[in-house]
């Protein structure tokens, strides 16, 4: 699925781009049952993944109905064959190498989950706040929703264009609950926020400077999506061993 010219303005213009439908179903509950079978100690971890427990579910302050209910995600999915599928995906490699060019890398990987009943917030954020790569035009964000992501159970916002105004200054949010490595800038108009909502197999690709970020679950169910940052192999890093740290993978 190369992009329109159309498509490649839209996001040069918004610094995100929302694909309808890019992941069929039968993908994304193959997706859905290899992170609750993981998380549910059916099958082990691979490799570096983790899972990450929410705040609240650490610090006592809820107790989970289930396993489920006490994650926040589950991480570095490159050793997982079955949930590392996401990034070799036909239509999603060709989206992504519309942008960036065909020599592509996974940077960061995950598989988000935020339950019912706890405060889940994201702060408004730009991704390259966690990346020592440039240029940052050859990074990008793919995040697919694999469960509904409506206003109620916390989709992404967006601020569009934000992406032209270089990198904000990010500190730590003065929340009773923030999950860990959250961190968020003020530096932004909050009122020019667009929510982003999005059906099972909708995509949004993102620019790394684009501030976005998502609310709190109040519905009765998940909010749940896969994602992976990719980078071109143009980028550079003062970190010579930026590709062996076993947290990317070359892809093309």
């Amino acid at each position: 699925m190369a992009l329109t010219e159309l498509q490649l303005q839209q996001y040069a213009r918004d610094g995100y781009l929302l694909l309808p439908k890019l992941i069929e179903q039968a993908s994304l509950d193959t997706y859905n049952q290899r992170f609750l079978a993981i998380v549910e100690g059916q099958v082990p971890l691979s490799g570096a993944m983790k899972v990450m427990r929410d705040v609240m579910v650490v610090k006592g302050a809820v107790e989970p109905e289930t396993k489920l209910h006490g994650v926040n995600k589950l991480f570095c999915l490159e050793d997982d064959p079955t949930l590392f599928d996401y990034a070799k995906h036909p239509q999603l490699l060709s989206a992504i190498q519309s942008l960036i060019g065909s020599s592509i890398y996974t940077l960061t990987s995950n598989v988000f989950n935020k339950p019912p009943l706890v405060d889940g917030r994201h702060p408004l954020h730009q991704d390259l706040r966690y990346f020592k790569l440039r240029p940052e035009n050859k990074i990008i964000a793919a995040w697919t929703a694999i469960l509904p992501a409506t206003r109620e159970s916390g989709c992404l916002c967006v601020i569009p264009g934000s992406h032209k105004n270089g990198l904000l200054s990010h500190d730590t949010p003065d929340w009773k609950f923030l999950n860990s490595g959250f961190f968020g800038t003020s530096d932004v108009d909050i009122d020019q926020r667009q929510h982003v909502a999005m059906q099972p197999g909708d995509t949004l690709l993102f620019h790394p400077l684009l501030v976005h970020g998502s609310g709190r679950n109040k519905s009765t169910g998940f909010r749940r999506s896969i994602s992976v940052h990719f980078a071109s192999g143009e980028c550079v890093s003062p970190r010579a061993d930026w590709q062996t740290t076993g947290h990317t993978r070359r892809i093309s």
